[in-house]
């Protein structure tokens, strides 16, 4: 068992709070899905597109204004509890227009899609 809070959590290994990147004794450790509490400043954006993406994904607005970039389809979420759902092969890029705060579920949890400075 595991009890944290996301906030504190997510500044210790930016942003995510389950996947295959925890330990693997770690009960946050999970090859079938990751989840990310995102903090994002205002104007804070992906250093690049995800590019031949082999995940499911969730994104879920918690605060703030926040635009998800795919192919042909800029979507902007800006209510709370606003989301958008892509599937795989769809690529994708973001950038936080205000101070967002963003739940973020992929599936399943799977290597290689780290950027050196992105949070």
């Amino acid at each position: 068992m595991y009890v944290g809070n996301a906030g504190t959590d997510a500044a210790l290994d930016r942003g995510w709070l389950l996947g295959h990147f925890k330990d693997v004794g770690d009960p946050r450790h999970s090859e079938a899905v990751e989840v990310k509490w995102g903090v994002h400043p205002a104007g804070d954006e992906r250093s690049q597109w995800v590019r031949g993406e082999e995940r499911t994904a969730l994104l879920v607005l918690v605060s703030g204004r926040f635009r998800v970039e795919l192919p042909g389809r800029s979507v902007l979420l800006e209510r709370q509890g606003d989301y958008v759902v892509w599937g795989r092969g769809v690529d994708h890029s973001w950038f936080a227009e205000e101070e967002s705060v963003v739940l973020t579920v992929r599936w399943p949890s799977v290597p290689g899609y780290a950027v050196a400075g992105d949070g």
